[in-house]
């Protein structure tokens, strides 16, 4: 275990002030000590000497300010302790809370939510103890001992020799011990975990139990778990027993030479007596510190291991893809609306899997645009990567709605201007998707990369709270507006439901379709009050009706004619159907070899094209035949007289035939 993690002082930046002002107290404290010594050993001596009261007693009042003066420092010190333990509690809390949402869900998929809850609350609580017995003493350790080594090197080269030579035995001690306790306090920490896992999934299961007549058995799972929590605990309470004596054995021995040595010089008279005296009480002065220090490690062990774990949170943000927030300068009002989503080659790897595979595409603003392809084509991967949930290589990017054009790399233009934009004539050419062949969005505005501040979005799961409708849907706000409640929830389809109505744990309460509307609510919501520019849902109709989902096409569509970017993932027929601009993806075969996911012309004209892997040879989407001429699926046409596939650089002949059954689907 590291004595003081630097990673502290970076995420907190109270650690820097608790430890400068601790070295100022202990500069403080040192002095005291020295001065005590003297004034002790002066006194003792001129009573001896046969000095009257009358003479000792500026000595005796200046040796009682000096109490005082270490008394104050001591507790000014506990202060700092507890008011630095405090502080840095609150800026690591606040650290890993800002941190969680960019890590994202895929992130969370694979950590224990328990273990990381445990973590923030009850493990950051274990920095009181660290801050409040084991810093202070290391500093001390760090200051008080090298100062007062001199001080007896000074005074009595040999008794200074003599601490110098004992001192490092308390460390090999506590080196010795601590590898020895290290595993016992890990093995402590992670029962700690496990219990507190174990008793979550029990209280959340705890209607299914009780049903199937099972939560005798979870009760008694619980109570093995506890019953190894507390053995754990208690062999590391032994282990703390056992090295506070070895300790306090070694520095009792290392104290008991220098007063042996002293004793005897002062019987042959090569010491004199106030000498003596005064090294006699600094040298157990030298050894407190590290005495201290070694009794509170393991105190300390359960706040060191819970800062690892938030470390180990907190370094995870930069690995976590380039989802920074964007720099760009905002208006007052928040981000414009109608901007357009550029997506260059984007590729998204989960392990060895490529979930997506150099995706290029132009998502316009102020059109409803609808994902649409098999499972395991990458959509979620795509939608994450927008969020900036997962690790992605590629440039995902905004651009002014009023774009001049959007350039494909063979050199095709398709208009790109506002009107058509808003009227769903706006397209995509295609092409390879190196660097010198991506596309690009050629805006009259500034182009900058898409953050997590420009989009409202909302997942598959609800994930609602034990609160009221409106609160779950004005979640994260200040100052809820009702108005933006009421026109979120019509826009929804969800007008049906009273805001007022108050929900139990994870919705409990509406049924999975009136939840779902809820959470596409919140997503509304969010971008009318934030003016978030783009909404992205995901498969937000799976559990509609046809007449709601009917109603929640159409504030889609109110929506994105309002300038609003709207990205849909969903299979359902009838979004696919009311899209003003559609894409459509195909599975990834390998990652030497990717077939090109297939585009189609949605209901009003507006068309798409999606690329995966290079696609130099793939004719432009202007020149492919509409959906409404092409041929049926059945019966098919068969593959020799149906568009020569030559061009498209498929792995096999049948991988076109598939990409466009896909497209006619």
């Amino acid at each position: 275990m590291k004595p003081v993690d630097r990673r502290l002082l970076r995420y907190a930046g109270a650690a820097r002030a608790f430890f400068a002002v601790g070295a100022v107290l202990a500069l403080g404290q040192v002095a005291c000590i020295v001065a005590f010594a003297w004034l002790v050993n002066s006194v003792v001596v001129r009573a001896i000497g046969g000095a009257g009261l009358g003479e000792l007693l500026p000595s005796l009042a200046a040796l009682a300010g000096v109490v005082l003066a270490r008394s104050a420092l001591a507790w000014l010190t506990e202060v700092n302790a507890a008011r630095g333990a405090a502080i840095v509690k609150s800026q690591l809390r606040r650290e890993v809370l800002a941190a969680l949402p960019w890590l994202g869900p895929s992130w969370l998929a694979t950590r224990n939510s328990v273990a990381i809850t445990t973590v923030i609350t009850s493990g950051l609580d274990a920095l009181d103890t660290y801050f409040a017995k084991y810093l202070p003493q290391l500093i001390l350790t760090v200051v008080v001992m090298p100062v007062l080594v001199v001080v007896l090197f000074l005074a009595d080269w040999q008794s200074g020799l003599t601490v110098l030579l004992t001192l490092p035995l308390i460390p090999v001690f506590m080196v010795l011990i601590g590898r020895a306790t290290e595993k016992a306090q890990a093995d402590q920490w992670q029962q700690l975990s496990r219990l507190a896992t174990g008793f979550l999934d029990v209280v959340e299961g705890l209607s299914t139990l009780k049903v199937f007549g099972r939560e005798k058995r979870q009760a008694a799972r619980i109570r093995s778990v506890t019953d190894e929590y507390r053995s754990t605990t208690m062999k590391v309470l032994r282990l703390s027993f056992l090295s506070g004596f070895a300790l306090e054995l070694a520095a009792s021995l290392s104290v008991a030479l220098v007063a042996v040595s002293i004793g005897l010089r002062l019987v042959d008279g090569s010491l004199a007596l106030g000498v003596g005296l005064f090294v006699l009480m600094l040298a157990p002065e030298a050894f407190l510190p590290l005495r201290q220090v070694g009794a509170q490690f393991h105190a300390a062990a359960d706040g060191v291991a819970a800062t690892d774990d938030v470390f180990e949170i907190l370094d995870a943000v930069p690995s976590a893809g380039p989802a920074a927030p964007a720099v760009a300068a905002e208006s007052a009002a928040g981000p414009a609306a109608g901007v357009t989503v550029v997506l260059d080659a984007v590729t998204v790897r989960h392990g060895d899997d490529v979930a997506v595979d150099a995706f290029c595409g132009v998502f316009p603003g102020g059109a409803l645009t609808v994902v649409s392809g098999p499972s395991g084509a990458g959509k979620s991967s795509l939608v994450a990567a927008m969020l900036g949930f997962v690790p992605f290589s590629g440039a995902i990017t905004t651009s002014s709605r009023n774009a001049a054009g959007v350039t494909a790399p063979g050199g095709a233009e398709v208009a790109a201007g506002a009107a058509k934009v808003a009227t769903g004539a706006s397209g995509l050419a295609t092409g390879p998707t190196g660097a010198s062949g991506a596309a690009t969005a050629v805006a009259t505005g500034a182009e900058r990369r898409l953050s997590l501040d420009d989009i409202a979005w909302a997942g598959q799961r609800p994930g609602l709270l034990a609160a009221t409708i409106a609160d779950n849907i004005t979640l994260g706000t200040a100052a809820p507006a009702p108005a933006l409640v009421e026109r979120a929830m019509r826009l929804a389809a969800a007008d049906d439901l009273d805001p007022a109505t108050l929900l139990g744990v994870n919705g409990w309460g509406l049924s999975g379709g009136q939840a779902q509307r809820v959470a596409v609510a919140r997503a509304f919501y969010r971008a009318l009050e934030r003016h978030c520019p783009v909404v992205v849902l995901d498969e937000p109709s799976s559990a509609l009706d046809a007449a709601t989902e009917g109603r929640l096409i159409a504030g889609l569509r109110e929506l994105a004619a309002a300038g609003t970017t709207v990205v849909v993932v969903s299979h359902r027929p009838a979004v696919v159907a009311a899209a003003g601009h559609r894409v459509t993806l195909a599975r990834p075969l390998s990652s030497a070899s990717q077939p090109a996911a297939a585009a189609e012309p949605a209901a009003a004209g507006d068309q798409a094209a999606v690329t995966r892997g290079s696609v130099a040879a793939r004719e432009p989407v202007a020149t492919r035949e509409p959906a409404a001429t092409r041929e049926p699926v059945v019966p098919r046409e068969p593959a020799a007289t149906r568009e020569p596939v030559a061009p498209r650089e498929p792995v096999t002949t049948a991988e076109p035939v598939a990409a466009d059954r896909e497209a006619v689907r």
